[in-house]
């Protein structure tokens, strides 16, 4: 099966860490999606594997050329998927994996039936965390947030899982409560048991 897994959560819910989880269990099955950002690098990051660093001009220019599946703006920053990079992994005989947020999440339910080459029986998971008070916790341990951020991301969690009690939003709401229970439940999702 080569249909892509649209996976989404707030921030600090453990996303990250469990495509790593998975990445690493199984290197040759599935791969991310490299999404587009106009934001800086930080450090470490690697142009091409964390993101592809790109200017605003040159990110609004793909927009106008319909060159993303679905974009959006934080924090001053664009941030988006595009078609070629979920096609470069597709080609690599990987399932492609899109780590987006919710507003990307609708415009891909929008693609499923106008894109069907593309999107046709996309999976569509959530990454839930326990409560909003534990999701709170886990970024303030982080260290990387600022007041304002953080409260920006607590009210993008509020919206986002709110959005993933709609019948229809998700396939499966995975609660984050314990990482490998969460991580066992994801591969059971996607068949690896």
């Amino acid at each position: 099966m080569n249909t892509p897994i649209v996976i989404s959560g707030p921030s600090g819910c453990g996303k990250s860490t469990l495509l790593q989880m998975l990445f690493s269990k199984y290197p040759n099955r599935y791969s991310l999606s490299v999404s587009h950002t106009t934001r800086q690098p930080r450090e470490g990051e690697q142009d091409g594997i964390a993101y592809h660093f790109t200017t605003r001009p040159l990110f609004e220019e793909m927009i106008r050329q319909g060159d993303f599946v679905e974009h959006a703006s934080f924090s001053g920053n664009l941030y988006g998927t595009s078609v070629k990079s979920i096609e470069n992994v597709r080609n690599s005989g990987k399932r492609c994996i899109l780590d987006i947020e919710v507003n990307g999440v609708k415009a891909v339910h929008r693609l499923c039936d106008s894109m069907p080459s593309v999107f046709a029986g996309t999976q569509f998971v959530f990454i839930a965390p326990p409560s909003l008070d534990v999701l709170r916790e886990r970024l303030v341990k982080r260290g990387s947030e600022s007041d304002i951020t953080l409260q920006a991301r607590l009210q993008s969690a509020t919206e986002a899982i709110e959005y993933a009690k709609h019948p229809s939003s998700y396939d499966k709401i995975i609660v984050n409560d314990y990482l490998n229970a969460a991580f066992e439940e994801l591969c059971e999702f996607l068949g690896e048991k």
